[in-house]
Formats: C-alpha cells, structure tokens, sequence
C-alpha cells in the first residue's frame, strides 16, 4: 500500500463539507459560527470551508495566541483571514493560563498544554453565548482515533466537519481549497509550547500512522494481514493501543440507565422529537 490510497475526489467533498457546515448550523436555527483559527492546516481547511457554506460575514476566527506561540502562526491565521474575508477577533490568553499557574509554576508542558486548549475553547463557548453561533471544530480523524487532542478543549465542538479525514487528506483538500502554501507546507504542530510539533510528540509520521490507520479501520485487515504489508509489529501495537485506550475521548459522557428513555442511547433527536 502507499499513499495514494488515501486520495479522494476533493471536489465532492468540498461540496458536502460546504452543504454539511450550511444545514447543521441552521437546523438549529443559527445563522453564523466560530471557530479557532491557530495557523495551523485544520483550522484553515475549516475557516475556508465555514465561509463558503454561511458567507464570510456569517463566520467569527479566533486567534488566541499564548506568549510563547510561534509568531508565524499568528501571521499564518492573520493571513487566512484576509483570504476568506471572515470577521476576527484576537485574544491574549497569557493573563488567564498564567493565573491558572501561579500557585504551580513548575507544572508539566502538558498540563499547561491542556489548560491553553481548555481556555481556547472558553473564550470560543463564551463568544458563541455572545453571539449565538456555534462553535466549528477542527481536529481531524488521525487525532481523534490517536486521542491526540485535549477533551473539553480543542476537541470539544458543537459540528466538526473534518473528523472523518486523515490529517493527509486535509493536505489534499488544503491544496484542492487553495489554502496558500506557507500554512500547507508548515511543519504541523499545536503551538502549545515553543518548537513543538505533533510528529515529534507521536514518534512517528502522519503518513505512516494514516496508512496504518486507513488498514485498520477502513479495509478492516488484522494484525497479521498488516504485517504482511510491511509494517513494524511494534508500531501497529502501540497505534492500536492508542486507538483502543482514548475511545473515551471520542463518546459523549456515559449515562448510567436507569429508565426506559435515556438521552443519547434511547431517547435520540431528531428521530424521537415528533413524538413529543
């Protein structure tokens, strides 16, 4: 296998992305969305297709820099929004994950990596009350599958559409949408912390996990049948590991049942809501 087997009509799915931002937003009855945008592929494959489905006028970017961020990312965001022509607002969220810190300043990068998602995603909840849009996610099918996302942060939503594509294919639409190049050809990267970068946290490649990936869930092959590919035994163990262990990360809180009706597993809009 290669990567080619990954490629996708860009063109059809830039339609149904587009149709599927425009009727999850309004069925609810809103008019408009925001969205983080970080500089980063995923939020400018969203940012783009956000304005073509609601109009520019209709979609809010964020840009939430911390004191550390890349400045680069700040200009790559900068110049999406330019691009699309969408409204933006940019926040500082140093004073809030500062505070948070200060009885703990020798906490891990990965606790301040997640309270900088969490309090992204704060400033997004509180414009959405603001406004009344909802919020569009960004993280794509290779993180959620892998958990590499922070819950209740960056992976938190209210539609997503990119969760269904290989960080790969988010390339391929990139190109496709015309996402200018300096953003498709970055290394990828949170910008939690100064020179991180998601390939270098994972100890692998988004073209070698997306295969996998692809082999796994999308042709179904075992173990066995993997191996036969030529991938290592080790790393096919550890990404399956990955897989299986955050599927929490991927459902909704569990409820313990208890009647008859119970939200999200009997009780399910839109399908029951004409019986009330």
């Amino acid at each position: 296998m290669n990567i080619e087997e990954l490629h996708l009509n860009y063109s059809f799915v830039e339609s149904m992305l587009i149709a599927f931002i425009r009727n999850e937003i309004r069925k609810f009855g809103f008019q408009s969305a925001v969205l983080g945008l970080s500089g980063g592929i995923d939020s400018a494959v969203v940012c783009e297709l956000a304005a073509r489905a609601l109009g520019p006028e209709n979609v809010l970017a964020m840009l939430m820099p911390y004191r550390t961020s890349s400045a680069a990312s700040l200009e790559h965001a900068e110049i999406m929004v330019e691009k699309t022509g969408v409204r933006s607002e940019t926040v500082d969220i140093s004073p809030v994950v500062d505070a948070f810190f200060a009885p703990n300043v020798e906490a891990s990068l990965l606790r301040k990596g997640n309270v900088m998602a969490r309090t992204r995603m704060l400033y997004l909840y509180d414009i959405s009350a603001r406004d009344s849009r909802l919020v569009v996610g960004t993280s794509n099918k290779t993180e959620l599958l892998l958990g590499y996302g922070t819950l209740f942060g960056d992976m938190a939503s209210a539609v997503n559409p990119i969760g269904d594509l290989y960080k790969t294919q988010l390339w391929g639409l990139a190109r496709h949408l015309g996402v200018p190049e300096p953003l498709v050809e970055k290394v990828p990267s949170a910008d939690l912390w100064e020179g991180q970068s998601d390939e270098a946290d994972l100890g692998f490649s988004y073209g070698q996990v997306d295969l996998l990936l692809y082999m796994m869930l999308e042709q179904r092959m075992g173990r066995e049948a993997v191996l036969r590919e030529g991938v290592d035994g080790g790393f096919y163990d550890r990404v399956r590991k990955m897989v299986v262990r955050n599927q929490y990360k991927r459902m909704m809180p569990v409820i313990a049942k208890i009647s008859s009706r119970t939200p999200g597993i009997d009780f399910r809009y839109a399908r029951d809501w004409q019986e009330m």
